[in-house]
């Protein structure tokens, strides 16, 4: 596909779609990490269900793991910011 022949509204549909396929590809591996990090942390046994440990053990460290990833997002997206006035 050549960027050249697509009309304005070609190209905003372009990047609405890529950036949309880069959000979903960011919430797979984010639950992708938090179920890795939480299995290897909380479960000791696996088994057909869960007991009371695991299961508080694996939503504290589910909410954990969003609250920093919350923070970082926060700070990276000030520092985006801050640094886009700058060059303006």
């Amino acid at each position: 596909m050549d960027s050249n022949n697509l009309t304005s509204t070609q190209k905003a549909e372009l990047i609405d779609n890529v950036k949309e396929q880069i959000a979903v590809a960011t919430i797979q591996e984010l639950l992708s990490k938090i179920t890795n990090k939480c299995f290897e942390k909380c479960i000791n046994k696996p088994g057909t269900s869960l007991d009371s440990s695991e299961t508080k053990c694996l939503n504290h460290c589910v909410d954990r793991f969003f609250d920093s990833y919350n923070i970082v997002s926060m700070a990276y997206g000030s520092r985006v910011q801050n640094e886009s006035h700058q060059f303006s």
